[in-house]
């Protein structure tokens, strides 16, 4: 651990928004030399409580993951409701999406940034824990992504 702002300097995760997750996860699993994921749907707000700029939101994704030794790469295909995967999609095309840290301490971890001006623009739960992204572009170039697990 480290003693900076998010308690970690590894990322864990590298997410890129995709317009067809069966293409996309078929050309990754041939350059990489591994089986292709199987992509599933994430709930929706019932189950998540997804919060998109402070609104509830149904927003759901398509994801696939590649388990690459201590990184995970993670490709996102949104559905059309509001999320900051669909308008990042939408306003930028397809690429990279965000950096994810695991970290311990969502609430004041959210508050430090806030003080900082990086906002939070879209949380919300999964089974094991939760998550948060931060408006970081101006600052970093690019959002943050926090993970939180309960084990």
């Amino acid at each position: 651990m480290s003693n900076n702002a998010l308690g970690t300097n590894v990322i864990a995760q590298i997410a890129i928004l995709v317009n067809d997750i069966d293409k996309t996860s078929e050309v990754y699993a041939d350059v990489l030399g591994v089986d292709k994921p199987k992509w599933f749907w994430t709930e929706g707000y019932k189950e998540t409580q997804t919060e998109y700029k402070g609104e509830p939101s149904d927003a759901k994704a398509k994801l696939a993951f590649f388990n690459m030794g201590n990184l995970q790469l993670e490709l996102i295909e949104p559905d059309q409701q509001p999320s900051t995967w669909r308008d990042h999609l939408n306003e930028h095309g397809e690429g990279l999406h965000h950096i994810a840290f695991i970290i311990k301490g969502m609430k004041e971890k959210i508050a430090f940034f806030e003080s900082k001006g990086m906002k939070l623009i879209q949380k919300g739960e999964y089974t094991g824990g939760r998550y948060a992204y931060l408006d970081t572009i101006p600052q970093m170039k690019i959002l943050l992504e926090l993970l939180e697990n309960d084990n």
